[in-house]
């Protein structure tokens, strides 16, 4: 017995040295590869890089290499989301002892990431758009051990697969009919065909956006996968969703028809009001997160959609407001939602909790986490001194400023989109403040979080960088003004008008209308400078206070009982959009055992969950499964009938497109 207790003993310290060795390593070539993709974007964004030709690394077509300013704005964002989360890894691997593999895929998803914006071909794209998938899938199911992570892993698994199904097909379309694989030497496409490519690849790229319907994997996958890859995975890689949106269906075939902007502005209202929705009645502080993602992404496609019908209306000065929007909410959304995340984790870290009916108190324990998720909580808000302000303030200018007198459409669908966007607002400083207040402000509700700690350093360095993002973002958006005029020239929609106010004041480029982010932080901080100097003075002129208890209706001291909950906060939110949430009530009575007419206990649960999954992916789910076994009998386990069917399948596509 002794001796197996020192073996035990002995084997703990070598355990954790390799672990943090091996964290140690993989956070800093995370951190490289971030550092690496920055400045390849920063080259790709600023100056003229040749292609790279790799002919003998993937048989038949090769792997083709080409940034221009559009690829090198999404390769520089998703490589400066990598920097800060590899130092934190390297603390958060050691605290929660992640394995071997997690740790070393972690570099190889950034790597990934970053290879799908320099691809300049629609062989190399897809490549590095499944190598991406495979990793971050490998990732999400970390702690395969639990069933809640094989599940997540599951739906994420199918979801990204068919997404990447419909990618594949609408690409190889476009290809066929275009007459080239690389992208500079694509065809124009003929109305039909375009069409058929813009539902395909829109339904594709949609899916990794997580844009409703095609949303249900997100909020399963970033709660189960570890805290450093869901931030991964919700500041960088469901940005390339939105790339993927602009690249094809936007800039490399052209803006299209008309009703390609408006699919794309309902599109992006609905998920931003439904995932935000969702968002305001979520007690999973991840989970929160995760729909919040699908908030943004929605507002952010919301003002891609309208950049393209406003193009296609004539209003080219408010179609370059809303692309700038959606570009510089992109920057926005990666850094506080990256942000968010990390913070989440170290939560999670610190009390083993996401659920915030059981979290609070932690503004006394974990300060300095406290301070970053609120910089989080602030941008993710929309309010000023927000990291998402000036661009949610741009969406709305370019929808008010549209010109609608020409165009019906226009006229009908910029006041309903306004009104998604200030709802979305509104919802989103509600769940924040339900996030910050009761998660970090309230007292504690378990013993967990009585007894947290901070973080180690590294982790709250890796906080820190994306926190001092969000400053810059709300505060001086001026620093990016330079790289968000070579994107924006890129793209078809912006290209007509310069872009000439994202300075000190943010003017908009023909319309009136201007905003000084610097002067209202400038101004509140005076402001808060001459409240707390007043309340001094006055404090220091008036007598000692005698300190007497509190009055709390009769009990010596407020107890977390006393407070609010997530759940209790939530409940107005629930019944007013009780038609749309559909909650799952029940109420349940216990009785006296003496008597059947006296109560002893009355128990109430609400239970929220996806009414879209519900309503929609459960009858599709049946109807697959009815359908695989019809089909069932094609299925011999001969590989090459397999090869066969993907041949033939593969024929019938080239034919159709040709």
């Amino acid at each position: 017995m002794t001796a197996s207790v020192r073996a035990t003993t002995s084997a703990e310290p070598a355990s954790a040295h390799h672990t943090g060795f091996a964290s140690l390593i993989a956070g800093l070539a995370t951190a490289t590869f971030g550092a690496a993709g920055v400045a390849a974007g920063a080259i790709g964004l600023f100056g003229a890089p040749g292609p790279v030709d790799i002919g003998w690394l993937l048989p038949l077509s090769g792997v083709y290499l080409h940034l221009d300013p559009l690829g090198g704005f999404f390769l520089a964002l998703t490589g400066a989301v990598a920097v800060p989360i590899g130092v934190y890894s390297i603390g958060y691997g050691r605290v929660e002892h992640l394995g071997r593999l997690p740790l070393a895929l972690l570099p190889l998803f950034a790597a990934a990431m970053m290879l799908v914006p320099a691809a300049g071909s629609v062989t190399t794209f897809l490549l590095a758009w499944e190598l991406m998938a495979i990793a971050s899938l490998v990732l999400v199911v970390t702690e395969h051990r639990r069933t809640a992570a094989r599940a997540a892993g599951v739906f994420y698994a199918v979801m990204t697969q068919l997404g990447f199904a419909a990618i594949l097909v609408g690409l190889m379309v476009a290809s066929a009919a275009g007459g080239a694989d690389r992208f500079t030497e694509l065809g124009t496409l003929s109305p039909a065909t375009h069409a058929v490519v813009f539902v395909l690849t829109v339904a594709g790229f949609g899916s990794k956006a997580g844009l409703v319907p095609l949303h249900a994997w997100l909020p399963r996958a970033h709660p189960e996968a570890p805290s450093p890859v869901s931030a991964l995975m919700s500041a960088a890689m469901v940005n390339l969703g939105i790339y993927g949106i602009i690249r094809f269906d936007v800039t490399l075939f052209g803006p299209g028809l008309r009703w390609y902007g408006l699919v794309l502005l309902i599109v992006g209202g609905t998920t931003a009001v439904y995932g935000i929705l969702q968002a305001s009645v979520a007690t999973d502080l991840k989970r929160l997160l995760a729909f919040s993602t699908i908030e943004n992404m929605g507002l952010i496609t919301l003002a891609v959609g309208a950049a393209v019908l406003l193009t296609a209306s004539g209003a080219h000065a408010a179609a370059t407001v809303a692309m700038t929007a959606a570009l510089l909410h992109l920057l926005a959304h990666a850094a506080f939602k990256s942000l968010g995340f990390l913070a989440a984790g170290s939560v999670l870290a610190a009390t083993g909790l996401r659920d915030l009916d059981r979290l609070g108190g932690l503004a006394r324990r974990m300060p300095l986490t406290t301070s970053l998720f609120g910089i989080a909580a602030l941008g993710a808000s929309g309010l000023p001194l927000g990291a998402g302000f000036v661009s949610e303030w741009l969406l709305v200018q370019a929808l008010i400023h549209a010109d609608q007198p020409r165009d019906p459409v226009v006229a009908l669908a910029a006041p309903l989109a306004v009104g998604a966007v200030a709802l979305t607002a509104g919802l989103g400083v509600a769940t924040m403040v339900k996030a910050f207040g009761i998660g970090f402000l309230a007292r504690p509700r378990s013993e967990l979080t009585a007894q947290a700690r901070e973080v180690p350093a590294s982790m709250v360095a890796g906080m820190a960088i994306p926190a001092a993002a969000c400053l810059v973002l709300a505060v001086a958006p001026v620093v990016l003004s330079r790289g968000l005029r070579r994107a924006l020239a890129a793209i078809p929609v912006s290209r007509d008008p310069a872009f000439t106010g994202l300075g000190a004041t943010v003017r908009l480029p023909g319309l009136p209308g201007s905003i000084a982010p610097g002067v209202i932080a400038a101004t509140l901080a005076i402001a808060a400078l001459v409240v707390s100097t007043a309340t001094w003075w006055t404090a220091r002129r008036r007598p000692a206070a005698q300190i007497l208890p509190l009055w709390a209706c009769g009990t010596d001291q407020p107890n977390a009982r006393m407070q609010y909950t997530a759940t209790s906060f939530g409940e107005p939110l629930q019944r007013v959009f009780d038609d749309v949430l559909r909650p799952d009530t029940d109420v349940e009575i216990t009785h006296l055992a003496e008597s059947r007419y006296l109560v002893e206990r009355v128990a109430y649960r609400a239970r929220i969950s996806d009414a879209v999954e519900v309503r929609l992916y459960r009858p599709v789910i049946r109807a697959v499964r009815l359908a695989a076994r019809a089909v069932a009998r094609a299925h011999t386990g001969s590989v090459h009938l397999y090869l066969a069917y993907g041949a033939i399948g593969v024929l019938i596509v080239l034919v159709v497109a040709r």
